[in-house]
């Protein structure tokens, strides 16, 4: 899974160069995990990385431009 999310990271930062490499790596882990959070707790199958990973890099070329406005809130 380490490969998936090094790839989206680098995708990230071409798209969004005002994130850090960790900034970066926080949103790929956030969005993914988030993500199959969601998808497990509506009942549906588990589909696999490749589906995870299909949506972690739309979300990415839908909004990584902005996610550097975005305030995180850190636990």
């Amino acid at each position: 899974m380490q490969t998936y999310f090094e790839k989206l990271k680098q995708e990230l930062l071409e798209i969004n160069p005002n994130l850090t490499e960790d900034e970066a790596l926080w949103w790929v882990e956030m969005l993914w995990t988030d993500f199959e959070a969601t998808y497990a707790k509506a009942g549906y199958p588990y589909r696999g990385v490749e589906y995870a990973n299909d949506y972690v890099s739309k979300q990415i070329k839908q909004h990584g431009a902005s996610l550097h406005l975005v305030e995180r809130k850190e636990r």
